[in-house]
């Protein structure tokens, strides 16, 4: 077998996305043959090299497993958390170690896929690819034509102005002095929804991610999940 990037060996072994593992590869947290490596053009052949990671032998998944999970609001995206929060991880029980695909913040509810497919998780979350993600958002106050034709043509946040966005007005409600919109975005920037809103002057009362690539959570209870469809899988791969 020829020998491959270490990287691109942990990414389909599912230890963690091809950048997330030269990350782990610079931190010396990875050994090859009992040594800890830090240079990323190490390469490997994966039939004679033993790879550790914390402490156990990594061996490459031979079946990829792609999963949606509606997850529910309290549960954080990371394998490990320092403060004990419960994670995603903990809802999803299958043999194949799967990582998370991007992220969602622990009080955002809605569609999130998991995999072992390290190559899957880069083609999902590279910007190049720009995979559709759509949010039902409930905000403070009754949203005014202007703030949405701004959310539509981009606004500042921070050191960026956010790409155009599709956004519907899904209802407003005066008595209870809230609206509740329909955002679509390309991008996936930290808690970029919420920014959005804030940035026209509404605060984010609550957030849920109804479709990736207009592949939807409608028909799966919160806190379940299901395997892709192969057809699903092929859409989100040709992006």
């Amino acid at each position: 077998m020829e020998e491959i990037r270490l990287q691109k060996f942990l990414a389909e072994a599912g230890i963690a996305s091809r950048r997330k593992a030269e990350e782990l590869i610079v931190q010396g947290k990875i050994k090859v043959n009992h040594k800890q490596v830090t240079e990323l053009g190490t390469r490997i052949n994966p039939k004679k090299d033993k790879v550790e990671y914390e402490g156990k032998i990594v061996k490459r998944e031979e079946e990829k497993v792609y999963i949606l999970l509606n997850k529910p609001i309290g549960y954080v995206t990371t394998a490990k958390d320092q403060f004990h929060r419960d994670s995603v991880l903990d809802l999803v029980k299958v043999k194949q170690r799967v990582v998370p695909v991007g992220r969602l913040d622990m009080y955002t509810s809605g569609a999130l896929l998991l995999t072992n497919d390290g190559d899957f998780v880069y083609q999902v979350t590279h910007p190049k690819h720009e995979i559709e993600k759509t949010y039902t958002v409930t905000i403070k106050g009754i949203v005014e034509k202007e703030a949405v034709e701004q959310l539509k043509n981009g606004v500042k946040i921070e050191d960026y102005t956010t790409r155009p966005a599709k956004v519907k007005i899904l209802k407003t409600d005066e008595e209870r002095n809230q609206s509740r919109l329909e955002i679509t975005i390309h991008e996936g920037k930290n808690r970029q929804v919420r920014k959005m809103c804030e940035a026209v002057g509404h605060r984010v009362f609550a957030l849920h991610r109804s479709k990736i690539a207009g592949i939807g959570v409608k028909d799966l209870p919160l806190g379940k999940w299901r395997y892709l469809e192969r057809k699903e899988i092929l859409k989100l791969q040709e992006k």
